[in-house]
């Protein structure tokens, strides 16, 4: 197992690239199984996920091949139907492979994802959504077994949740939804630049989709789908993580390939905080020399400010003269970051889903240890900042949504050395 030793940081500065985004490589990867035909995909990221995802396609008959930000998916030989527990536990969205199985096999067993340690994401929308389409569903011995001997049908689907609707069940509805007899209409679908970048994938590949970004999606099912090359799109929260490493520095980092557009409710926050921002079609420069300012945030869905990037948001205000506040409305548990932070320095309160960040308060190091994806990032931002820097275990957690992250940090001037313990 990893971790990272970091020192204090200089004002970071320099270029750096984005990679691809994980949460939509890893559903894109998933519909290879819904063609004979082969699926090529570029800007790829080299990520544990994007690796277990990989594992799942080939256990259930896919051949894959990759090159450094390149793959090849072939499911002409695939004849599987089963993601079993030991690699589903590994990564939720191994769940992706559930629409196109049952689409086109009329048959898929997939085992529960189980719990989750930011909170509950249960696949109660999920089912809905393949029910509605005409699949039989049951769950049982931890299993989701799904059957359509007769096909799927197209209908309309409320994915409606009490947190919003769901990006996940949107994915899944799509991919089911594109080989269903008829036309399917998803109400209240996500809107969040991965729904976006599956609709052009699914529409390279033959379907029909229209209405992707909006509310309502429609598609209009086809009998067959062929293969298709597509580039996955941004990482928008790799993305923002750079801005939030050139805020809390006080640095000048120029991000390219990424999506400013897609980045609004983010950016403008670093806006409030006092950084200066430079904004083109695919790239995005991010300064600060004054002081930070507080802020308050309430995540939400897409186009809202994204719960991805709200541990961030939380070392950054640390470092802001004067109480800032975070309000978490989409994951119940997603605040395992702050008694971590809490070790560096931080002066933090926790109130239900709220957790008010006294500022700026001087950090200092401390071991600490990473609990999810985006907290990991957290610490890493925090102990740029901290005097004496930090020492970060279970980084195993930050590999599964940051390609070289160290590496790409290190390259803007920061000193960060990964260990074996």
């Amino acid at each position: 197992m990893d971790k990272f030793v970091i020192e204090k940081s200089p004002p970071l500065s320099g270029v750096v690239r984005t990679g691809g985004a994980k949460n939509s490589c890893l559903p894109l990867m998933a519909a290879a199984l819904l063609t004979d035909s082969p699926l090529e995909l570029g800007n790829v990221p080299d990520l544990m996920d994007v690796r277990t995802m990989t594992q799942v396609l080939q256990n259930l008959g896919v051949n894959v091949e990759r090159k450094p930000g390149w793959m090849r998916l072939d499911a002409s030989a695939a004849e599987g139907f089963t993601a079993p527990y030991d690699l589903v536990r590994r990564m939720r969205a191994s769940y992706y492979v559930l629409g196109p199985l049952v689409a086109r096999k009329a048959r898929a067993e997939v085992s529960l994802p189980g719990g989750c340690a930011i909170g509950q994401r249960a696949m109660d929308l999920h089912l809905k959504g393949l029910a509605a389409l005409g699949a039989s569903i049951d769950t049982s011995r931890g299993y989701i077994h799904a059957h359509a001997e007769g096909g799927l049908q197209g209908a309309r689907v409320d994915l409606s949740g009490p947190r919003g609707s769901s990006v996940g069940a949107t994915i899944n509805v799509m991919l089911a939804a594109s080989l269903a007899r008829g036309v399917t209409v998803i109400e209240n679908a996500a809107r969040e630049p991965e729904i976006w970048d599956m609709a052009e994938l699914l529409n390279k590949m033959g379907a029909r989709v229209s209405g992707a970004g909006g509310n309502e999606i429609t598609i209009e099912g086809v009998r067959a789908l062929g293969g298709a090359v597509h580039r996955v799109i941004p990482d928008r929260i790799e993305a923002g993580t750079f801005a939030v490493a050139a805020a809390i520095t006080g640095g000048d980092i120029l991000i390219e390939d990424c999506c400013p557009v897609q980045m609004e409710a983010v950016l403008a926050l670093i806006e409030a905080a006092g950084a200066t921002l430079e904004r083109s079609e695919n790239s995005l420069r991010v300064t600060r020399t004054g002081e930070l300012r507080p802020f308050d945030i309430c995540t939400a869905p897409y186009p809202g400010f994204p719960t991805d990037m709200q541990a961030q948001f939380c070392a950054l205000a640390t470092q802001a003269n004067g109480p800032s506040s975070i309000c978490e409305t989409i994951f119940e548990n997603r605040f395992l970051h702050v008694p971590e932070l809490a070790r560096l320095g931080a002066r933090m309160e926790v109130s239900g889903q709220q957790v008010t960040i006294q500022g700026p308060t001087p950090l200092s190091h401390a071991p600490v240890m990473a609990s999810d994806l985006r907290a990991s990032a957290a610490l890493v931002l925090a102990a740029l900042v901290a005097e004496g820097g930090g020492e970060i275990s279970r980084i195993y957690h930050l590999d599964r949504g940051y390609e070289n992250l160290e590496a790409k940090l290190t390259r803007l001037g920061a000193h960060i050395l990964r260990i074996s313990e």
